[in-house]
């Protein structure tokens, strides 16, 4: 079995052509000489029809006589003449196998007054050999039958042949000379895609495929960089994660540790040693925020994670997280602010519930004392707008396009946030398993403002 893709489509290619060269060329042979013969037959039935003429015209005596000399004279064409009787009056040619060319049955044909053409009878293993015209010469009350046929030397038709094949033989060394060439600018493409996936494959992502082309091979090469440009992103994605998740779980692994050692030496006072303990508490309680916070974002972009809609009230489902909250807003004296018309809706409650939890309590988080927090819901024919907007410290346009990004932190937040970086990562994620869209406008030092979009096929408008 051939392996090289080269080398079969270099003998496909070649196989093709002398497939087509050999059909192409007895149908060709065919055809060319049908026309030539039927050029040769009118040629022939109009000299003979001359010599006919010619021969009435004189009242030849001697028409024997008068063909052969004819015969000297045009080197072109035989002239075979029969008498009425069916014997030949000239010399009569004979074929390769020596038999002669015409035949007692084509002379009795003609001396009943038909003209005789070759081809009609269907004799076309050699048209040009066996090509011959009779024609009825009636002389002095007697009928002859002038056959004529070309005269054509051996030499001649090996000349023709000759030419034929030499031709032949051209058409097929230049067309595999073109295919070789063909095949190499066919094949080099997948070569240099055959050696990228290779490195692809042993972790080298820094690789492009550069193909000029604009056709298939062109566009596979163009989905080929495209998909070492996605994985090259998964990779560094990848590499992030472990190494956020890394740090992550380093940090508050590391004051666990230090506060641990710390508890045994035996000098600490009570209240030392209790808050030893606080820490090592509120750490333990990060990790294990974090774990949960890893395993559901892994769940969520499973695709077995479960969903289970349900219907319920919405503007319910969102006093209850204020109220949750309430204890925090209430020590940083913020001012609360909701419009919450009451609407029901059929989506996942546990999910959601997590999506205003993050919401709410980041802006809880992040607005300053005495700051104002708006909670709004605008209910459309076919969808629900919830809005989520303060006046805190804000979020920088370079920030905004990378806040839903897992582990992600906002400068301005880190010496206050003690969280993950994966709350607005799970959060992105519910919204688009709800098919729905965040947005999120700020400016920094005037606050943030979160547009979470919703489509529903029903909801219903309570009655206060």
């Amino acid at each position: 079995m051939i392996k090289s893709l080269y080398l079969r489509v270099v003998l496909t290619f070649l196989a093709v052509v002398v497939v087509s060269v050999s059909v192409a060329f007895p149908l060709a042979t065919l055809f060319f000489r049908s026309l030539i013969t039927s050029e040769f037959q009118d040629e022939m039935l109009t000299i003979g029809s001359q010599i006919v003429k010619l021969s009435e015209d004189m009242q030849v005596r001697q028409l024997d006589t008068f063909v052969t000399e004819s015969n000297r004279f045009n080197e072109n064409y035989i002239f075979t003449l029969f008498n009425e009787q069916g014997h030949p009056m000239t010399a009569v040619s004979l074929n390769k196998k020596g038999v002669p060319r015409i035949s007692a049955s084509e002379v009795a044909y003609v001396l009943n007054g038909s003209v005789f053409k070759s081809l009609d009878y269907g004799l076309i293993k050699d048209p040009i050999g066996e090509m011959k015209v009779g024609i009825p010469l009636v002389l002095g009350g007697k009928t002859y039958a002038l056959f004529i046929h070309p005269n054509l030397s051996e030499t001649t038709r090996r000349q023709v042949q000759t030419a034929i094949i030499t031709v032949l033989v051209i058409v097929l060394v230049v067309g595999s000379l073109l295919i070789l060439v063909a095949s190499r600018y066919l094949v080099n493409p997948l070569k240099k895609l055959t050696v990228a996936t290779q490195r692809l494959a042993r972790g080298n992502f820094n690789v492009h495929v550069a193909v000029k082309q604009k056709d298939e091979l062109g566009q596979l090469a163009d989905s080929f960089n495209h998909m070492a440009g996605e994985l090259k992103q998964l990779e560094q994605m990848r590499q992030d994660f472990v190494s956020n998740v890394s740090h992550e779980f380093q940090t508050p692994l590391t004051s666990i540790r230090g506060f641990s050692k710390a508890l045994r030496g035996s000098e600490i006072d009570e209240s030392e040693r209790l808050r030893y303990l606080e820490i090592i508490e509120r750490e333990s309680d990060r990790l294990s925020r974090l774990s949960d916070n890893l395993l559901k974002l892994a769940s969520l972009e499973s695709e077995h994670h479960p969903f289970n809609p349900t219907t319920f009230d919405l503007d319910e489902q969102l006093r209850r997280i204020v109220v949750f909250y309430e204890p925090l807003w209430s020590e940083k004296q913020l001012d609360m602010d909701l419009s919450l018309p009451r609407v029901k809706i059929s989506a996942d409650a546990d999910q959601l519930n997590q999506v205003w939890m993050n919401l709410i309590g980041n802006a809880v988080k992040f607005t300053p004392v005495g700051g104002h927090i708006f909670v709004k819901l605008v209910p459309l024919r076919d969808r629900v707008q919830i809005w989520v907007q303060d006046n805190g410290i804000g979020i920088s346009e370079e920030d905004q396009g990378r806040i839903f990004e897992r582990f992600y932190k906002v400068d301005q937040a880190r010496q206050r946030d003690t969280g993950s970086g994966l709350g607005l990562a799970i959060v992105r994620k519910i919204i688009d398993l709800h098919q729905g869209t965040i947005e999120v406008r700020s400016e920094e030092g005037k606050g943030t403002q979160f547009l979470v979009t919703l489509p529903i096929l029903t909801y219903t408008l309570k009655k206060s």
